[in-house]
């Protein structure tokens, strides 16, 4: 395998720059990864800290979610135009800024200073306001990623991508979890620290991809035409990521009430035991992406076809759990399954189009985990008013003809196989 890949932006790179715009790219990742989930630890057992229900604390994550899924696909076609580093950065700022009034908001609802529906509006206000402008990052990573790699590289470098995020991910909840014994809300002030970091080290030290025209020979997506949700090329992998999300929304948003009552634990020792659930699931994903990803050569499908069955296995052993150990172990399970199939989505998408529209498919399938998890914490919340065992069982539901769907796409890739071999042999 070449230490270069061949393509239209990567071109202008050496093999050394390319191992340096790689490098700095995961670096910044990790930071990334830590800031997006040092909240999950948290969140359940401080909104209930100030009295909001389980639907309350669910609706704000929907909230902010609609509007990531709203936002993200526009910061991908910007990336295009302004290019990926400058998205990235004020996708950084934003986090910190954003996050920091989160946090501040939470403060004063904690002591008393407003009432708990005044808390509760200002603190959807302030996620929305945040989301809007932090769901730049990870389009234009992902693009950045998708500039520097070839489509013979594409799977890997975007399972490089997932595992630098769940590197972040075992950091945020651990660290989320140890920081939540000084106060709960140090976890979110430590995290727009970590943000205003990332975004200087990735302003002095990212190097610029040059942006080049869309190649005149391309047969679809003229630059004239915006890529669309339904574009044919994308389809498929649309359907199985808002599925695939959704479920994975509905669970995530539900865990933290599952330990806290299961365990029978305060809401420090639910932020810190999830915590560590999630570092252990991170751990997984992480291992699954180093040891399966980059060493075996599959399809996006093909990996999704051994993804989906570990994480219906996960999500029925989550509903049947009444242990630490077994609830630990059902998330392990859940790490592996989404370590595998988080990337293969985003890598069969960015496949599917062409170079000049990396940007633009990045956003739009970035935007089907932030979709999921519009819809999926409403879901999951209701339904664990219901029963505490019924979100499970709904997402394990959802998967199986989720996985029959995916059986079924085999002629459809062995059309997209066919094209992406003719396209490494133009490149070649």
């Amino acid at each position: 395998m070449p230490d270069q890949p061949t393509n239209h932006y990567s071109a202008a790179l050496s093999p050394v720059e390319f191992r340096y715009a790689r490098l700095i790219l995961l670096t910044a990742l990790v930071s990334v990864g830590f800031g997006f989930t040092v909240l999950f630890a948290i969140l359940g057992p401080l909104g209930r800290e100030v009295g909001m229900s389980e639907l309350q604390i669910s609706s704000i994550i929907a909230a902010s979610s609609l509007v990531v899924f709203l936002a993200s696909p526009r910061w991908g076609r910007l990336s295009d135009r302004w290019g990926r580093k400058r998205v990235m950065v004020i996708g950084l700022f934003g986090y910190a800024c954003g996050n920091f009034l989160f946090a501040s908001v939470f403060h004063l609802t904690l002591i008393g200073a407003l009432i708990p529906l005044a808390g509760y509006l200002l603190l959807m206000l302030t996620r929305v306001m945040h989301a809007s402008v932090m769901s730049a990052i990870m389009p234009s990573s992902s693009a950045y990623m998708a500039d520097i790699t070839s489509v013979a590289t594409r799977t890997k470098g975007m399972g490089a991508v997932g595992a630098a995020n769940n590197f972040g991910s075992i950091l945020g909840p651990a660290l989320g979890g140890l920081l939540a014994g000084i106060t709960l809300l140090t976890p979110l002030w430590v995290a727009s620290a970590v943000a205003i970091t990332t975004a200087l080290f990735v302003i002095f030290l990212l190097p610029d991809i040059p942006k080049v025209a869309p190649s005149s020979s391309s047969s679809q997506g003229s630059p004239g035409k915006k890529l669309s949700y339904f574009d044919p090329r994308i389809l498929p992998y649309i359907i199985v990521g808002a599925l695939m999300f959704m479920g994975m929304a509905l669970v995530q948003q539900t865990l933290a009430f599952r330990f806290q009552d299961v365990l029978g634990l305060t809401a420090v020792e639910t932020a810190q035991t999830f915590g560590i659930a999630m570092g252990c699931s991170a751990a997984a994903s992480l291992v699954s992406q180093i040891g399966l990803m980059q060493r075996i050569n599959l399809t996006p499908f093909q990996w999704l076809r051994v993804a989906l069955p570990i994480l219906a296995i996960a999500f029925a052993c989550l509903a049947l759990a009444d242990t630490r150990n077994l609830m630990i172990t059902a998330m392990v399970l859940q790490g592996v399954g989404m370590g595998l199939a988080g990337p293969a989505f985003m890598a069969g998408a960015s496949l599917a189009v062409e170079p000049h529209e990396q940007g633009a498919v990045a956003g739009i399938a970035g935007s089907c985990g932030p979709l999921g998890f519009t819809v999926g914490p409403l879901l999951g919340g209701f339904f664990y008013q219901i029963s505490p065992d019924l979100p499970y069982w709904f997402t394990f539901a959802i998967y199986l003809p989720l996985l029959v769907f995916v059986m079924r796409q085999r002629r459809g890739e062995k059309r997209r196989d066919q094209r992406i071999a003719a396209q490494e042999d133009s490149a070649s």
